[in-house]
């Protein structure tokens, strides 16, 4: 097997068969009036299926609970339309060979009044911030807690009934769940506050409700980061140690696949080893990991400052990935903008055919192609 070819063989999980290594990295598009995927959102994901991407983790799709969303025209996994949408979606990947997850989401504090749906609802958060120490919505009681462990585990179990391949839970980048986590916008001091294992309740209360909902066999993933949007440097852990003490709580409670989220594949995660994020998870869980951050990129998805001017991104060399790959630190490649701007960016690079991609730039946001 040729290094390149690592890539794209045929990959048995423990709980997941898909036909190569390469995942579609969730990313927000809001083409999805009254938040239900149509047509174009249809042929969206159909497109980078046919293109070859072994397995498809959708655009943040939100619980039914009223204050999941946080932008206009995203798509919902909840009402019988929105379900109706999705179905379209799985069926149209699975013809052309791939699997798909939802990634299951609430925005938590970011959440503004206004949008719809949920009107004028403000943002739920652990202690009503979304970002530290500002308090600009609402501080979720233990009634508003139970309803969105509800919410995910009910959307857990109809994105089974219509037919999705696993599902994820959106843990990362400082949404609810990850305001939970970080201690900046965590000050509860119930069961739900305290050091990170007591905030790491919340989510392990909706792991093991989606557990319970969907079956043993059932593959649930959880995105985590420790990078927040609010602020790119915040880190939940600083050692394996601390590493391992987060984590296995979440084996135990169900997750199967860890998707590790950086914003550059290539960093170490501590000092003294070249483990990126993914490969210190593998090690220490001994679960599946999901590798992703600027992967077939010249440069970062958001430049050092964190502003959110996103920058061109010419395609780059893959050597090293597959040199990851192959000494089994990770277990799974998502790709982002890469294939924004190209749904065949899986089956050109698998053919050689990698001087024929286009490069990414921002304008690309503005059409769902």
């Amino acid at each position: 097997m040729s290094q390149q070819n690592s890539l794209f063989a045929p990959v048995q999980l423990s709980k997941l068969s898909l036909p190569n290594r390469v995942v579609m990295a969730p990313m927000t598009r809001s083409f999805s009036p009254g938040n239900v995927p149509n047509d174009l959102v249809v042929e969206y994901y159909r497109r980078r299926a046919a293109g070859g991407v072994g397995l498809i983790i959708t655009e943040g799709t939100c619980v039914g609970h009223k204050a999941a969303s946080g932008y206009p025209n995203v798509p919902f996994i909840a009402g019988e339309e929105a379900l109706a949408g999705w179905k379209r979606v799985v069926d149209a990947v699975h013809a052309e060979g791939g699997k798909i997850a939802p990634q299951l989401w609430h925005v938590g504090g970011i959440r503004a009044p206004g949008i719809e749906p949920g009107g004028d609802t403000p943002g739920y958060s652990p202690s009503g911030m979304a970002m530290p120490n500002m308090v600009t919505g609402h501080a979720m009681t233990k009634q508003d807690i139970d309803e969105v462990i509800a919410a995910y585990a009910l959307a857990a179990k109809q994105a089974k009934e219509i037919g999705f391949d696993a599902v994820e839970i959106h843990a990362a980048h400082g949404y609810l769940i990850d305001q939970f986590f970080w201690a900046e916008t965590n000050h509860r001091t119930d069961e739900y506050g305290g050091d990170l294992a007591a905030r790491s309740r919340f989510a392990l209360e909706i792991v093991r409700a989606v557990r319970a909902e969907v079956g043993e066999d059932f593959p649930i993933m959880m995105r985590w980061s420790q990078w927040k949007q609010q602020q790119y440097e915040a880190r939940l852990v600083e050692t394996p140690e601390q590493l391992a003490d987060f984590l296995t709580p979440f084996v135990d409670a169900g997750v199967d696949i860890f998707h590790c989220s950086t914003r550059r594949f290539w960093d170490a995660e501590f000092a003294g080893s070249n483990l990126n994020l993914a490969g210190w998870v593998k090690k220490l869980t001994g679960k599946e990991t999901i590798t992703v951050g600027s992967v077939g990129s010249s440069n970062d998805f958001l430049p050092i400052d964190g502003s959110h001017d996103f920058q061109a991104a010419e395609p780059a060399s893959l050597d090293k990935l597959i040199e990851r790959l192959d000494n089994q630190e990770f277990d799974l490649v998502a790709v982002g903008r890469a294939l924004i701007a190209n749904p065949d960016w899986a089956n050109k690079t698998r053919d050689g055919l990698t001087e024929s991609l286009e490069s990414y730039s921002k304008e690309r946001l503005q059409t769902l192609v």
